[in-house]
């Protein structure tokens, strides 16, 4: 599926199947995730992206090796790969049957979890692994909170939080407090109480160690406010826009940006990308993470119920297109 100009449908188009170079592998795509990022870009509203039309899309895939590079060592046609590979830049997306990916991209898929639900779980990953893990260095005994827990990274990092000892919070509406708990996080209703309220009744006031904020805007500033005094840190993946930053300097806290595209922009720290997805599938396999994906079916013929379910904000987990089933 290409996108021939921002802000127009995608559209079926053969292309040439591409072949795998130096350090890449050629992978037959089963599944590609959706996530809110395709469809800003599909919308002219990501400049971060860098994709310049004609572009295929789809960052998230999960799928077969078909063929390697001649100094590709570690792989070979057959194995079951998963990672964050394309769909910015000049990288070539995952709307696609085929697509020749930098193998410092990818690692093994969980072989406790099906294509789909390995194509759910790499931007989500990574992101909350750089941010939790990368940033906060989360362990045992602290007290995190999840801003927006039931969403995409949110529910990812509950579960890589819990993974790692930490006793985990996340705030959400009234319809998403059910989810969150079935994570093992204790919920918060965000429409309910006051930031200052949950501070108190759960951290006796001292604030949360880490809070990783999945939402931006105002509850950005809410996490400025929620993060522990001293050696307290958050984490967010969405700090656009103008925030003040008294209330986390009153606090002697810490704030740490997440952009999760870089390497793929610019190439430097791929191998990193790989390091998480190796990590994560480990977890999946031990049975401590698991994506949540929306039950509906698309295919590349309907890409674009895809992308519209997820620009509304309607979807119940993470939407999956089958590629090749």
């Amino acid at each position: 599926m290409t996108l021939r100009e921002f802000g127009a449908p995608l559209r079926v188009d053969e292309i040439d199947r591409p072949t795998a170079g130096a350090g890449q592998v050629l992978v037959r795509i089963v599944a590609s995730g959706v996530n809110p990022l395709d469809t800003k870009i599909q919308a002219g509203q990501a400049p971060h992206a860098r994709v310049r039309p004609p572009a295929v899309l789809g960052m998230d895939l999960a799928g077969v090796v078909a063929a390697v590079g001649p100094d590709v060592t570690d792989l070979e046609p057959g194995d079951e790969v998963y990672g964050l590979t394309g769909g910015v830049g000049d990288l070539q997306g995952s709307l696609a049957e085929y697509a020749a990916v930098d193998r410092r991209l990818l690692a093994r898929k969980p072989s406790a979890l099906s294509m789909r639900e390995a194509a759910a779980l790499p931007l989500a990953l990574i992101t909350a692994w750089e941010g939790l893990v990368d940033r906060a260095g989360v362990h045992a005994g602290q007290k995190v909170l999840v801003q927006g827990g039931a969403g995409g990274v949110g529910h990812v990092a509950i579960q890589l939080a819990r993974a790692r000892g930490a006793d985990v919070y996340a705030t959400g509406g009234p319809s998403s407090l059910e989810v969150i708990r079935s994570l093992g996080a204790v919920p918060i209703d965000y429409t309910a109480v006051s930031v200052e309220e949950y501070v108190a009744t759960y951290t006796g006031g001292a604030g949360f160690d880490i809070v990783a904020d999945n939402v931006g805007g105002a509850t950005l500033d809410a996490s400025f406010t929620a993060v522990r005094t001293y050696h307290g840190h958050v984490v967010s993946a969405l700090g656009w826009g103008t925030h003040a930053l008294a209330p986390l300097s009153f606090r002697g806290a810490t704030y740490s940006g997440v952009f999760t595209l870089l390497p793929m922009l610019t190439g430097q720290g791929r191998e990193h990308h790989g390091e998480i997805l190796r990590e994560g599938a480990a977890l999946a396999d031990a049975g401590a993470l698991r994506p949540r994906l929306d039950p509906r079916r698309f295919t590349l013929d309907t890409v674009g119920e895809a992308h519209d379910l997820v620009a509304r904000g309607a979807a119940q987990g993470k939407v999956v297109v089958d590629i090749d089933a």
